[in-house]
């Protein structure tokens, strides 16, 4: 394609060329995968099209863009404008996500913009109004950022379902799904419903290394405070630096040991998902204008934002995933053919050897990335509801339009019929209830069975189902908003309490109408507020990048002389953990016999694993007390020690009583929660009023065991069943440790070994009531009884 002349010379006046994938991303009549490495120009290129055809005048929306962040869309925005402003169009560029005004979302419905910037959860909720057909009936494209992050959770089974909408809505539309990391992009092609893939030049690899430190990190936590004097030498020799810190509540710590030691008095700032959006608004606009040396951050920066001037990239923590590490690494030197610049500081230990197999990954190119399943019955059970919202429908029509969506190509027309059934009733055992009575059948077509019940199914709208949080504000009616707050912190707080947020701490005053009101309180020692999200499990490509490098020592000189020596030590007394074997060791302390198991199956899998050992070692006899899991490994101590392990990780039989286990456990009533807020079996947001998390909990903890009761089947229950099997519990890559790693190798020690070490220091044990408990009680009144002269 030849770009129309406008458009060449408005590239000529910026002093560029454009480049050859974006040449032929404006030609493309095709959907189409674009893969281009971070900085060559992947959303000017989905936009290139757009541009040229809004040359002409045009009435309606014309292209839609859907991102992963809602600070995406903002940067988005801003960065349309330039070009926008260059070509002289008359064009409106409009936002719409859970930020935007009611003002503006209502005008939207009725006077669209010609480009639409939005999240897979707004882009559903638009779906499910009656103007949708003349809203949408004019696009003719649609721009997916980062697609393979959206790819890798139920918002993109959600995003592919709208997206499956649009094409019945307008049939002329084409589809570009943007990505600079993609491990398999056929699958990817076939996830947006069959696009042709189309590669970019890769460009320089990255300058990517460990920041040198003063201090050895510590052999547990993962604050990475140790290094906050070292990381501020680095923003200092920097223009513009990202500190990415994996969790929110670590991001407010590590900001607050910034400052401590910001000797210069750099103005740095903090960002992630739980500020308000005013705070996070100001710091992004700050970071933009180049007022600012540093921001703290979370994933809440993680894609695609284009700030130029930012020429490091710091990583604190281990980044757990080759993919995410890339992705922020890319943030820095955002410019097409300049390499970016990033250091890591691993937190702790362990973390070392995970942040030099990482950057190994990367200069390999090599991406992790686990076979996606097929998409969740739970988020089609929300889109049925969402378009009966619209208005009537016939179900052989969806049926096609659904398995048009990728990530639903094989769903069968019986997996269909029974996300109807349960829309429409509840399912059997929920039948004669008139609160989940929705839909009906008239005149061949289902409907709701009461219009007014649209709104309520409106309000409980996504797949993202954190935990439960409140919002912060400081004191008095129309206090500054600050963020939001985990609701079971919230409930541990006391009038006087003070706590970090925003990188400020705050006193705790009041809890009105569900608002957490606060007043600054810089002088106090503050506790650490808790913020939703999961922990997130190593991924199997980064976990065996670990393995293979403890096990062969010739890897070892990539590693700080402190940490080879740790593993020589540990080969000296013990065995290295190495690919093909399963390594466990024994040893005693304190009167406690200790089992480690070095799995290498991430902390979700240790954790299940943990707990189906116990119980084996509580059949056994050996009175297992307590467990801690980690990415790499479980710890079990117990009152007796473990002679023979091979019966412990016998495969066979290891899952039976795994579903009965699994039925009681807390684990699984979690997991049915997150399938009935999604499917809408149970909603959290109500016209007026909200429930709380408490609430919440205890409406889908009676219905999770009537279903049990009087309807095992139920289609929510085998959602649950399933998907807890692959996320909460990971038992598939248990299965793939015993089958990967079939020798065991078992260490009998005299003392505790420096691999384990570490693990003895984690915090999160979890204690076993069980026999090894009660033993512990007899010995002890035996011991007390005999003191007494009485035995």
């Amino acid at each position: 394609m030849t770009l129309p002349p406008p458009v060449l010379d408005w590239f000529a006046a910026q002093g560029w060329q454009p480049h050859p994938h974006q040449i032929a991303l404006a030609g493309a009549d095709c959907d189409t995968l674009l893969i281009a490495p971070t900085g060559g120009g992947k959303t000017l290129a989905g936009f290139l099209r757009t541009l040229c055809d809004l040359q002409q005048p045009f009435a309606g929306l014309h292209t839609l863009y859907v991102s992963p962040l809602k600070a995406l869309t903002h940067d988005i925005a801003r960065n349309l404008a330039r070009p926008v402003a260059g070509l002289g169009l008359d064009i409106r560029i409009e936002d719409r996500t859970g930020d935007t005004t009611a003002t503006t979302r209502a005008r939207q419905r009725l006077d669209p913009p010609h480009i639409l910037l939005t999240t897979p959860e707004s882009l559903a909720l638009m779906l499910s109004y009656p103007e949708a057909p003349r809203i949408f009936g004019t696009l003719r494209r649609v721009v997916i950022d980062e697609i393979h992050a959206l790819a890798e959770s139920k918002r993109g089974d959600q995003l592919m379902l709208g997206l499956s909408r649009l094409r019945s809505l307008a049939p002329a539309l084409t589809v570009t799904g943007l990505s600079a990391t993609v491990e398999n992009p056929p699958a990817l092609a076939t996830f947006i419903g069959g696009a042709q893939v189309l590669h970019a030049d890769p460009g320089p690899a990255p300058d990517i290394a460990m920041l040198p430190v003063t201090a050895p990190p510590p052999w547990s936590g993962a604050g990475g405070q140790y290094a906050a004097r070292d990381v501020m030498r680095a923003i200092e020799g920097a223009r513009m630096t990202l500190v990415f810190i994996n969790t929110r509540a670590q991001a407010e710590l590590f900001y607050q040991a910034l400052w401590d030691v910001n000797d210069r008095n750099l103005p740095i700032g903090l960002h992630h998902s739980s500020l308000s959006r005013d705070v996070r608004t100001r710091a992004e606009a700050a970071m933009a204008a180049g007022q600012l040396r540093a921001m703290v951050c979370t994933g809440s920066l993680d894609l695609g934002i284009d700030w130029g001037d930012v020429d490091l990239v710091l990583q604190v923590g281990a980044p757990k995933n080759v993919k995410r590490l890339v992705q922020r690494i890319g943030r820095a030197n955002h410019q097409y053919n300049t390499p970016s610049r990033a250091r890591i500081v691993p937190t702790n230990r362990f973390e070392v050897l995970e942040c030099v197999a990482a950057l190994q990954a990367v200069q390999d190119g090599k991406l992790d990335g686990d076979a996606r399943p097929a998409g969740g019955l739970d988020v089609l059970c929300q889109h049925i509801l969402l378009i009966a919202c619209a208005g009537p429908f016939c179900a052989d029509a969806l049926f096609g339009e659904i398995t048009r969506a990728g990530p639903y190509a094989n769903v069968t027309r019986a997996e269909f019929e029974a996300c109807l059934e349960f829309c429409a009733t509840g399912g059997y055992a929920l039948r004669a209830y008139d609160r989940w009575q929705r839909l009906v059948l008239r005149d061949g077509l289902w409907q709701l069975r009461d219009p007014r019940t649209a709104r309520d199914i409106r309000m409980n709208i996504g797949t993202i189902t954190a935990s439960e949080t409140l919002k912060v504000r400081r004191k008095g009616r129309g206090g500054m908003p600050l963020g939001e707050v985990d609701e079971g912190f919230a409930a541990t707080l006391t009038p006087g309490d003070t706590f970090l947020i925003g990188g400020q701490t705050v006193r705790y005053d009041m809890l009105r109408d569900m608002v957490v009101e606060v007043t600054p309180q810089p002088a106090r020692q503050p506790k650490i507020a808790v913020f939703g999200g999961l922990k997130m499990s190593t991924s199997t490509l980064l976990s065996d990048q670990v393995l293979a490098l403890i096990g062969n020592p010739a890897q070892w000189v990539a590693l700080p002389a402190a940490t080879a020596q740790w593993l020589q030590l540990q080969a000296d007394i013990s065995h290295l953990p190495q690919p093909g074997t399963l390594t466990c060791e024994t040893f005693m302390r304190g009167g406690r016999a200790y089992f480690c198991l070095y799995g290498f199956a991430g902390y979700n899998a240790h954790q299940t694993l943990g707990l189906l050992l116990t119980r084996r070692m509580e059949g056994a006899g050996l009175g297992p007390l307590g467990f801690v899991a980690t990415d790499y490994a479980v710890l079990i101590w117990s009152l007796d020690p473990v002679t023979d392990p091979a019966p412990l990780l016998d495969p066979h039989g290891l899952r039976d009583g795994l579903a009965d286990w699994l039925a009681e456990n807390a684990v699984m009533k979690r997991s049915f929660r997150a399938v009935a807020a999604i499917a809408g079996l149970i909603q959290r947001n109500l016209p007026g009023k909200r429930k709380t998390g408490k609430q919440a909990t205890f409406s889908s903890d009676i219905l999770y065991d009537t279903l049990r009761k009087y309807d095992p089947d139920h289609l929510l229950l085998r959602i649950t069943r399933d998907q807890a099997a692959h996320g909460l519990v990971d038992f598939g890559r248990i299965e793939q440790m015993l089958r990967d790693r079939p020798r065991i190798v078992h260490t009998s020690c005299a003392r505790v070994t420096p691999l384990a070490a570490p693990l003895m220091l984690e915090a999160g044990r979890v204690p076993i009531r069980g026999l090894g408990h009660e033993r512990l009680l007899d010995e002890e009144a035996a011991r007390m009884l005999a003191d007494a002269g009485l035995a």
